[in-house]
């Protein structure tokens, strides 16, 4: 076993509570309440070792993916059974995500979408 393992995701935004509503609507994950204050949330994942957070960054400049310009700065992948994606679609959008770029009719196996402070995330046919 290595000595150091994968603790947390932590991601930069301007108001923490509201990115890890997103993403915890998103995912089905529950904010750990001993791990949140103003500038930091933090949601578990229903597999040990599995967790996001979000911290306040005051400064924060959302990336403007695909540009070098304010780069994407980190990405997500999000697994979708195939014959689900447009329903997880609809989802991601209704939450506030905006499209980036769709799976070219089906040719490609994902989809890029922005989340509502603009971190590119994929969701991924599985």
């Amino acid at each position: 076993m290595a000595l150091v393992q994968m603790d947390v995701t932590a991601i930069d935004c301007p108001d923490p509570r509201a990115l890890a509503a997103f993403y915890g609507a998103v995912l089905g994950w529950e904010t750990d309440p001993a791990r949140e204050d103003t500038d930091w949330v933090e949601l578990v994942g229903p597999t040990e070792g599995h967790r996001l957070a979000f911290q306040q960054a005051d400064d924060y400049q959302p990336p403007r993916w695909p540009s070098a310009e304010h780069g994407q700065q980190m990405h997500l992948d999000l697994k979708v059974p195939r014959d689900r994606m447009d329903e997880a679609e609809q989802q991601v959008l209704a939450l506030g995500a905006r499209l980036l770029q769709g799976d070219d009719d089906g040719r490609r196996s994902w989809r890029v979408y922005a989340d509502p402070v603009g971190h590119p995330f994929c969701l991924c046919a599985c």
